[in-house]
C-alpha cells in the first residue's frame, strides 16, 4: 500500500487537487494547431503584400521599371530576317520549295545588335522547323497563323533577352 500512497501523493498539487496532464492529442490540438495556423496566417499575408499596403510602404522598387516601358504611341522597330529558301517534307518524288521572306517586331532599336549575334541561331531554329513542313501544314489561313506562331515562339527562344513582338511575311512562295 505504499507504492499506492506515494503514488497518489505524486498527482496531488501542493492545494490537493489533482494535476491534469496534456495529453498528445490535446497538446496538437490546443497548442501546436492554433500555432501553426497563426504562422501560416502571417506568412500569407505577408507574401501576399497586403502586410506592406497596412504598413503603408510605398513600391519604390517597381518606379524604375515604369520609367523603362516602352512608349506605345512609337514608331514600330522592324528588323529584316535573311531570305530563305527550304525544301519542304514532301512524300511524293517531286520536291517542294519554300521562299520566305520574314521582318520581326522588336520593342526597341537598341535590340537589334543583339538580334545581329544571335542571328545564326534563329536562321538555324527556322530552318530546321520549316524542312520539317509539309505542304498540307501551310495551306489556308489557319496554317499560316500557326507558322507565325511557332516561327515567334522559336525566335522569342533564340532571342531571349530581346523581346519579339512579332513575326511579319514580307513575302512567302510555296511551289
Amino acid at each position: 500500500m505504499t507504492a499506492h500512497a506515494d503514488n497518489d501523493e505524486g498527482d496531488l498539487s501542493g492545494e490537493g487537487l489533482p494535476r491534469k496532464k496534456f495529453s498528445g492529442k490535446k497538446l496538437v490540438l490546443f497548442v501546436i494547431l492554433p500555432l501553426l495556423l497563426l504562422v501560416g496566417a502571417g506568412a500569407g499575408i505577408y507574401f501576399s503584400g497586403v502586410l506592406d499596403m497596412l504598413l503603408g510602404k510605398k513600391e519604390e522598387a517597381h518606379a524604375p521599371e515604369a520609367e523603362k516601358a516602352p512608349d506605345p504611341h512609337a514608331a514600330p522597330v522592324f528588323y529584316d530576317l535573311p531570305d530563305m529558301l527550304v525544301n519542304l517534307n514532301s512524300a511524293g518524288k517531286r520536291p517542294a520549295f519554300l521562299k520566305i521572306k520574314i521582318s520581326i517586331q522588336v520593342s526597341k532599336p537598341e535590340d537589334i545588335p543583339a538580334i545581329n549575334q544571335v542571328l545564326p541561331r534563329i536562321i538555324d531554329n527556322f530552318q530546321v522547323y520549316l524542312r520539317e513542313l509539309r505542304l498540307e501544314d501551310l495551306k489556308g489561313s489557319a496554317g499560316m497563323y500557326r507558322l507565325r506562331q511557332e516561327l515567334l515562339m522559336r525566335i522569342t527562344a533564340a532571342a531571349y533577352p530581346v523581346k519579339v513582338k512579332d513575326v511579319l511575311f514580307r513575302e512567302m512562295l510555296v511551289q
